[in-house]
Parts: structure tokens; C-alpha cells; sequence
């Protein structure tokens, strides 16, 4: 017999208490947010306030509490207060049951995990703008947005308060953090999926085309419902920012946020680029939001949440942003193959993957992934690329032995089902456990060559039965190996990337380096490689350039040239078995595709 025991809440899950944020921007030209708290019904002589220090889906401290100015509490007076923490601050309230606290926040970042205000728009996320009670996340909070100007519109997926003006309430911190806001004269667009309601917001100007989107985005969104049976919300908000160059996007249960080069919606393959970002962001409401690892189950907001399966969440998220849009008819299955060999081709040329393991680049994403340097692709993998070819062959594995009546879909729809339905958080033993039942084969030895060492993937093995192999771009034509990638900046050639052992690294040229002359014959940025191409394997180049403003020659012997492009081909003779497979895969013919 099992006994039950029934678990009190704590004093302060009992206390009911009343939290409303009011938003201005009386001057959005200034860049500063003004918030307001109301709290109502305290009853504790102190009131502790804390500002996350990330948001979930960016895995990187980002310090948010540094844009917060001006802070001050007050009752019918005003309160003392201090600072406990970088972003925790205490006011005192013995006796005090109503508190205003007001403050403001520096908004000039435009990215999909920032804040960000000028004379166009607002735009902000919880985990950057609001503070949270420790012990009181649980209570609704109600936010009121006030627009500087009144043709302002206010987007968000959170609800409406009935009969009050741009109000909004969230079921608790953990739904106001996930429920970014979108404030100006942005469009506005409105669509059905599934008898469901969606929106799509766009601010800023470029050439995209809203109907083209509409349009596509509907069919990657029935696509996805297909995959998991359904959709887990009553409506979804897609708010896309169009900007010079940023490219990205962060996931919410009920919206995501998108950012895209404003003139990047053409020609087709940038076009492509962008729905596999909507495929990617729409994916995660299922896979990351509902389907988490077990240390993201309960975030915790004051540092890093440390876990080895971003692999999963992140990396099958990105190997479906390819495979979902072929599966929605966005593009074709030679297109799809044409990504798969470009992502192939980025990992093959990265030599960190030959130093980290990809579970501790999940682990170590706090410190590594969003803060590159110029070692960067000397030292890591990004898990998001590694994890997405695990995913491959994963998925090939398990369609190759069970012809294509099982694959990586059953995988999320049992993970779905066990672990995203009632948000429970897995374990990575759990996580091998479904893929192995799905697979019907014991994967130890592959879960650890392929995520806790750096043995090299063995795609060939894996691509085999659908009738593929990657092959190498012949090296004929090629310039001899240097070792280096130079980027032009304000009329110098810098140095950027030295690979680790290449002819450069050996020779002592270092990043930051200027380039000036190869042979006492200068040499610009874009000239380096019809240079090389002059000389072979084996010669002695003499390279000059400025290290440190002094100047400095170097003799480089170059090696041999290395290919940087690897294309899916197919194999010779493929079997009506291998061109069954490659059918029930990619939905086409092989000899239609290559």
C-alpha cells in the first residue's frame, strides 16, 4: 500500500497577492522603458525584487539588471531600500500592505532576446524588463501598456483584460517572461490553421512579401500539427522584425520572435533560409517549451541551467527545419538535399568538432556558443549543427531498419506523449531510452562516440542504404592550404581566424594580424586565394604583415589544399532497396533528385 502524503502550501503560496506593471514610453527617442509595480496585499516586513539574469531559449547570462536606472519604492512615502545582488533588490515594508515601485530601462538592442525603443516601435521581453517576487512566481500579474502615441497598436499573445484599455494578464511570471510585446504602427495580419487563430506582425520595411508568408507559413504549421497530432495552444503570434543584418529568432509557447535581413526575402534560397527560421522557432512550441530537459523543468532565473541535451532540443530542432518545409511543399527534395550538403559541409570544415564533445558544447553553451573569439572554431562545435547531423543519422538509422515504418518522428510523438503533455521535464537516460525503444536497438556505444567523444561521424555508413554518400569537392583548381581567413574593415585586411596547426597558426601569424603583401607583392583580402593559387603544396611563401603595428615578414610553407564543399551524391548502382528508402525518406525519386 502507497502512502499519500498531502503536501501544505507554504505561507507564501497562500497569500494572495495583487501585481500589476504598467509600461510608458513618454519618450521612445530616449530609449528608456518606465515600469511601474503595483503590489497589493503584502504582508512581510521586507520586499525582495529580483530581474532574471537570461531568458529561457538564449543560454547566456546576459546581466539584465544593468539596464535598469532610477529605481525607487514608496508607499504614502517613500521606502528604503538596497541592493543585496547585481539584480536583487530588497525594500523595507513592516506594517505596509500596498507598494509602488518604479523604475526604467535602457532599450537600444535590437535582437529577439533583448529590449529594444526609438521612435518607431517598443519591443521587450519579460525576462529583460519585469521583476519577479522570489517564492511568489506562481501569482497572475497583470500588465498594462501605456503608447506614446495613440495610432500605437499593442500586439502580444498574452490575454486581454476584459473593459481594459491595453491590458493584459499572465497566469504567472513564468507566462510573462514567455510573452514578448510588439508596441507601434507595425502591420498586422491575421490567418486560420486548424479552426486555430494566428497573427503575423511585421515591423520595419524591406521586400518581403506578407501573403507569400501567409501562405507558406500555414502549410509549415499544418505540417508540424501532422507530425505531434494537433496544436497545444488556442491561438499563436509570429512577430517579425526586419532589420539590416540580424538574423535569429527565440521561441515562446504561444508566439516566437523572428528577426531577418529586411531585404533578405529573395532570391529564392534566402527566401527558403527564412522559412526554415519559422519551421525552426514554430517546432520548438513542442520540442524545447513543452518537451524539456529535466534541469529546464522549473527555470531558474539567477544563473545558468545546466544540462547535456540541447543536442536534442536545439540540434533536432535545426535537422527539422530542413526536413519540415521539403514535408510542407516549400521546397523541393533537391533543395532539401542541397541544405543537408551545405550544413554537412559547415561541420566538416569546423576543426573544433575534433576537440569538443557535443554534449559539454550543450553543457558549456553558458560560456562558449554566444560568446565567440577568435579561437572559437578551434576549440567548439556548435550543438545546434553537430546535434542536427546526430539527428540525421539518427533518423536514418532507425528508417533503415525498420523501412521508413518507423524514424525520428515516432521519437518526438512518444516524447510528446510521455514527457510534453504534462510537461515533465526527461532525463538524457530517458531521452536515450525513447529513441532505443523507437529504434528497437540497444545505442550506448553510439550515444557515447557521438556525444561524449569526438570521433568522427560516420555519415557514409548511415547514408548508404538510401543511396547516398557525401563526397568531397575535387581539390584540383584549389590553392594550397594557408590556414587563415582575412575580412576587409575599414580599408585594412584583418586577420580573423587562425586554424590551430594550419601553415599560418605554425608559423606564428596570429588573428587581429593585418595582411599587406604575399612575396613583397601586396595582396588584399579578396586577392588571397587567386594568389595562393600561383604557388603548391610545398612552397615557401614569405607573408608580410603588421603584428601589434609592428611590421613583421614570415616564411609559411603552404600544404596541401583541402576541399571546403561536400555534397550529398549518390552511390553507383544504387539498389531498388536503396532507391525505396531514399523514396520513403525524401518523398522523391533518387534519380529524380541527384
Amino acid at each position: 500500500m502507497t502512502e499519500i502524503t498531502q503536501i501544505r502550501p507554504s505561507a507564501a503560496t497562500q497569500t494572495r497577492l495583487t501585481l500589476h506593471y504598467w509600461v510608458a514610453m513618454p519618450q521612445p527617442e530616449s530609449h528608456l522603458f518606465e515600469v511601474t509595480l503595483q503590489v497589493k496585499g503584502w504582508q512581510s516586513p521586507t520586499l525582495d525584487l529580483k530581474m532574471p539574469v537570461w531568458t529561457p531559449g538564449s543560454y547566456l547570462v546576459r546581466e539584465y539588471a544593468r539596464h535598469v536606472q532610477n529605481f525607487s519604492a514608496a508607499a504614502e512615502q517613500p521606502l528604503t531600500w538596497r541592493k543585496l545582488s547585481k539584480n536583487h533588490w530588497q525594500i523595507d515594508t513592516a506594517g505596509i500592505s500596498e507598494i509602488t515601485v518604479r523604475y526604467r530601462v535602457f532599450a537600444n538592442e535590437l535582437t529577439v532576446r533583448t529590449n529594444h525603443l526609438d521612435a518607431s516601435h517598443g519591443y521587450f521581453n519579460g525576462a529583460a524588463l519585469f521583476f519577479y517576487l522570489p517564492n511568489f512566481r506562481q501569482q497572475p500579474i497583470r500588465v498594462t501598456i501605456q503608447p506614446p502615441h495613440s495610432d500605437w497598436q499593442v500586439t502580444t499573445a498574452l490575454s486581454p483584460v476584459a473593459d481594459q484599455v491595453h491590458t493584459f494578464e499572465a497566469a504567472d511570471f513564468d507566462t510573462l517572461v514567455d510573452s514578448p510585446f510588439e508596441i507601434g504602427q507595425h502591420q498586422l495580419y491575421e490567418f486560420e490553421v486548424l479552426g486555430k487563430p494566428h497573427q503575423l506582425a511585421i515591423w520595419g520595411q524591406g521586400n518581403a512579401n506578407p501573403e507569400q508568408i501567409i501562405r507558406d507559413t500555414q502549410k509549415i504549421v499544418q505540417t508540424e500539427a501532422e507530425l505531434f497530432g494537433g496544436l497545444p495552444y488556442e491561438h499563436y503570434l509570429f512577430l517579425l522584425h526586419l532589420s539590416a543584418q540580424n538574423f535569429g529568432g527565440l521561441e515562446h509557447k504561444n508566439s516566437c520572435s523572428l528577426i531577418y535581413p529586411r531585404f533578405g526575402f529573395q532570391p529564392d534560397e534566402q527566401y527558403h533560409r527564412f522559412m526554415q527560421l519559422v519551421a525552426h522557432e514554430f517546432f520548438h512550441l513542442w520540442n524545447v517549451k513543452r518537451i524539456r530537459p529535466k534541469a529546464l523543468e522549473v527555470f531558474d532565473y539567477d544563473g545558468e541551467n545546466y544540462t547535456p541535451s540541447l543536442w536534442f532540443s536545439e540540434g533536432t530542432t535545426s535537422y527539422y527545419d530542413t526536413m519540415l518545409p521539403l514535408r510542407a511543399g516549400v521546397y523541393d527534395a533537391r533543395t532539401c538535399l542541397k541544405l543537408l550538403s551545405k550544413d554537412i559541409s559547415r561541420f566538416l570544415t569546423i576543426p573544433g568538432r575534433q576537440v569538443q564533445p557535443l554534449s559539454e558544447s550543450s553543457f558549456d553553451a553558458w560560456i562558449k556558443l554566444y560568446r565567440r573569439d577568435s579561437n572559437s572554431d578551434n576549440n567548439q562545435i556548435s550543438y545546434y549543427l553537430k546535434g542536427a547531423m546526430v539527428s540525421l543519422l539518427l533518423d536514418l538509422l532507425i528508417r533503415a531498419r525498420h523501412g521508413n515504418r518507423r524514424s525520428l518522428d515516432d521519437v518526438l510523438r512518444q516524447l510528446w506523449q510521455q514527457f510534453g503533455q504534462p510537461e515533465i521535464g526527461f532525463t538524457p537516460d530517458q531521452l536515450q531510452a525513447v529513441i532505443e525503444s523507437v529504434a528497437g536497438i540497444e545505442l550506448s556505444n553510439f550515444f557515447h562516440r557521438y556525444l561524449d567523444t569526438t570521433e568522427e561521424l560516420p555519415f557514409d555508413q548511415y547514408l548508404e542504404p538510401f543511396g547516398l554518400r557525401v563526397q568531397a569537392e575535387n581539390t584540383d583548381g584549389l590553392p594550397p592550404f594557408l590556414g587563415l581567413t582575412v575580412n576587409s574593415d575599414n580599408g585594412r585586411d584583418l586577420i580573423r581566424f587562425v586554424e590551430m596547426g594550419s601553415p599560418a597558426q605554425q608559423a606564428g601569424i596570429d588573428p587581429d594580424d593585418e595582411l599587406l603583401a604575399i612575396d613583397g607583392i601586396r595582396v588584399r583580402a579578396n586577392q588571397l586565394s587567386d594568389r595562393l593559387k600561383n604557388y603548391r603544396s610545398g612552397d615557401t611563401i614569405q607573408l608580410t604583415l603588421f603584428h601589434q603595428d609592428e611590421l613583421r615578414t614570415y616564411p609559411v610553407t603552404l600544404a596541401a589544399p583541402r576541399p571546403k564543399n561536400f555534397q550529398l551524391a549518390a552511390v553507383e548502382n544504387p539498389s531498388a532497396t536503396q532507391q525505396q528508402n531514399f523514396q520513403g525518406w525524401l518523398g522523391a525519386s533518387l534519380s529524380s533528385v541527384i
